[in-house]
């Protein structure tokens, strides 16, 4: 991020530039303001932990359950985080997947592996005039509720608090039987953690299919297994499982209508990359001159 972020940084503000765990660790003690990303998380707590001169931590992912946010509010840590950096990406995985279930596209791509030509589309769903249930208002919610709009899909969301075309957090389970697509891109919180058990795909109708871009413990992933295996809903899409990476030999690799997506969809490319920078670079302005910071998460809330 180096080369993106220096040509951008306001006076009044050193950077400690870290390109290695053993780096960020030294540095970490001296750190006013933190971006300590790493993909493998241990090191990152590590320098959080150390840091204790900080007072604002700035993460470019989305998720910050992974973080000690009941440590940072003690210790008022502020946390900003990747909120709507990565949210396009995400949104176009999620109906690249639903167009793919919808038209059975693996199947396309079998066919032209082994050589063979197909007289018939393997699949004959569309997207236009089904129905989609999405859990999650954020950023990535509303560009998958966009996008799946230009799509004639009917859409309806829920959001923490019910009102004009969304559904509250008490209100979408009665009504589960009624979509073709359930869609999840809510944050990982405690009250989020089981949202879907073996009651809500019960509830689901059999063609139904389940799409995740939110976190893996979002689903029972056991009675989702169970659910596929006996075909009681019609699919599931994972862009997040549990374990990642998933095992070789794990059930949902050898059923047919569980489609892995191997958590690719938040992974930056260069526009997001650059949309970091330069949110990173306005935020440290807002820093130094005492103004509220964007895509600050409420600790309390958990984003």
């Amino acid at each position: 991020m180096r080369s993106l972020v220096e040509p951008l940084m306001p006076q009044g503000i050193e950077p400690l530039w870290w390109s290695s765990p053993e780096e960020l660790q030294a540095l970490a003690p001296r750190a006013e303001i933190g971006w300590f990303d790493l993909h493998t998380k241990p090191p990152v707590l590590a320098a959080v932990a150390s840091a204790g001169n900080l007072r604002w931590l700035n993460t470019a992912y989305t998720g910050v359950d992974w973080l000690p946010l009941a440590e940072l509010e003690r210790r008022g840590v502020a946390l900003t985080c990747g909120t709507g950096l990565t949210a396009t990406a995400v949104a176009e995985f999620a109906v690249m997947t639903m167009l793919a279930v919808a038209k059975d596209y693996p199947a396309v791509v079998r066919a032209q592996d082994r050589g063979e030509w197909l007289d018939r589309p393997p699949g004959t769903r569309e997207l236009a005039g089904s129905k989609a249930l999405i859990l999650g208002q954020g950023a990535i919610g509303r560009a998958i509720d966009r996008m799946l709009q230009g799509f004639s899909v009917e859409t309806v969301t829920v959001r923490r608090r019910a009102g004009e075309g969304a559904l509250g957090p008490g209100e979408w389970q009665a009504r589960l039987r009624e979509f073709d697509w359930i869609v999840l891109a809510l944050p990982g919180t405690a009250e989020t953690r089981g949202l879907i058990g073996a009651a809500e795909l019960a509830a689901m109708k059999p063609d139904a299919v389940l799409v995740n871009y939110a976190r893996a413990d979002v689903i029972d992933q056991a009675a989702l297994v169970e659910a596929l295996r006996e075909n009681r809903i019609a699919a599931a899409v994972l862009d997040v499982t549990d374990p990642e990476p998933l095992p070789p030999g794990h059930p949902l690799w050898s059923l047919d209508n569980a489609h892995i997506t191997m958590h690719l969809s938040g992974i930056p490319t260069d526009p997001s990359l650059r949309r970091a920078a330069e949110r990173f670079a306005r935020n440290c302005q807002a820093f130094t001159t005492g103004k509220p910071l964007e895509a600050q998460v409420d600790l309390k809330l958990g984003y």
